[in-house]
């Protein structure tokens, strides 16, 4: 197992080229099992969620083959409909193979999915479809054991609460259903409109994109098609925070600003100077600027992000402020807050809200740390870079899962930093 080693207190300076989105890599490869023949994925992230759902779909009798950023994918042979725990277990989004193995086999048993331990996302809202499309859904140790005689038939599914693997998942399924189903208060994330493109290249009716209500006219088959996965704008995210923290300038290309209003209305607020195009974002933290405090809701997109929500606090807790924090989406996404405590961070948790008293950013100095998930594990990357002297950051294996090439980006930037063997 490894470890990250950070020399901090440079400013991050220079440019940054961000990867293809790991949210959005994940349910364009799985619809890849809705058609026969060979499909091609360009800009895909070559990260170790990646690379568990193509195991995945080799086990399903997948075959693919990588040549740089993209990925030549033939669903032909598909045999297979069980996804074992063995593959599932260390990631939330091989649920997404759910839906394409029901629309392409009429049967799927998916082990119920692992990933961070942030707080119970149960996939109550995705069975509820299925067994509106007419699936019968059961669920036996560990597993969902789902079947249907013929194809789904189109409905109306609701959800009480946005889902963006729901909304996935039920999108893939309906484009083989029969009839129209209309999905309401759908997630309206951009990985949902990248995944809605790639189907309508395969030959599926959908209407709605970018809004809270899809509307699927099911087609009687699919076909392979080419499509590109759109910039992730959560490495683009984290990035712009970690060059904020350090007092550095930064310009980060093949991006999206649109993807990312909250955040850059965040950083603006906090007194950061911010400057976009269609495809870069340049931030200037220089000049000895002073970090002011900004609060900020999680919410569902277009509001302020959770996988942001770590990134951000180490941010606000070099401020020479007070924020607050409001968690929404996931009831335990604040476990980085112990790990932010050895590095100087004076942070209070009252229920799903933190109260964060910046300490400036002398007031960091380097610690040994671990890192509980994903984006926690990104956050302490990030006070790691703006504190004094060493950090050591355990167990990145989170990290890797949904980072592309880190070490070396950030090494391009200035910083001095490095992996060890535990």
């Amino acid at each position: 197992m490894e470890k990250l080693i950070i020399e901090g207190g440079k400013p991050l300076c220079g440019t940054v080229r961000i990867s293809g989105a790991k949210n959005a890599a994940l349910p364009l490869i799985a619809a890849t099992l809705l058609a026969e023949g060979v499909h091609t994925l360009t800009n895909v992230p070559d990260l170790r969620d990646t690379r568990t759902i193509l195991r995945l779909l080799e086990s399903l009798g997948i075959t693919w083959e990588r040549q740089g950023t993209t990925l030549k994918i033939d669903s032909t042979n598909l045999t297979y409909s069980e996804a074992s725990y063995e593959l599932v277990k260390t990631m939330r989004a091989s649920v997404l193979v759910l839906g394409p193995l029901l629309a392409r086999l009429g049967k799927a048993k998916v082990s119920l999915p692992g990933g961070c331990a942030i707080g119970a996302r149960p996939i109550n809202f995705h069975i509820k479809g299925f067994e509106q499309l007419g699936v019968t859904c059961r669920l036996e140790q560990g597993y969902v054991d789902a079947e249907i005689a013929g194809r789904m038939q189109g409905c109306t599914i609701y959800f009480d609460v946005p889902s963006v693997t729901g909304t996935e998942n039920l999108v893939m399924a309906a484009a083989l259903a029969q009839g129209t189903t209309i999905i309401k208060n759908a997630a309206r994330e951009p990985e949902i409109g990248n995944l809605v493109d790639m189907l309508t290249a395969m030959g599926a009716e959908i209407g709605g994109r970018d809004t809270d209500r899809l509307t699927i006219h099911g087609v009687e088959r699919l076909y392979a098609a080419e499509s590109e996965i759109i910039p992730d704008r959560i490495e683009t995210g984290t990035y712009l925070i970690a060059v904020a923290a350090t007092g550095g300038k930064v310009t980060v290309t093949d991006c999206n600003p649109v993807h990312l209003p909250s955040l850059l209305d965040k950083l603006r607020a906090a007194g950061i100077e911010v400057k976009e195009t269609d495809n870069t974002i340049m931030l200037d933290a220089t000049g000895g600027r002073k970090l002011k405090g900004v609060d900020i809701t999680t919410m569902p997109y277009p509001g302020y992000p959770t996988d942001l929500q770590a990134q951000f606090m180490a941010l606000m807790a070099m401020s020479n402020g007070v924020s607050m924090v409001h968690e929404t989406i996931f009831e335990n996404r604040f476990m980085h807050v112990a790990e932010l405590h050895r590095m100087g961070a004076d942070i209070t948790i009252d229920g799903r809200t933190a109260v964060v008293k910046g300490v400036g950013r002398t007031g960091f100095n380097g610690a040994p740390v671990m890192a509980t998930d994903l984006r926690a594990s990104s956050s302490l990357v990030i006070a790691g870079l703006a504190a004094k002297g060493r950090t050591e950051i355990s167990r990145i294996y989170h990290l890797e899962r949904g980072y592309e090439q880190m070490v070396e980006k950030l090494t391009a930037l200035g910083a001095t930093v490095w992996k060890e063997q535990e």
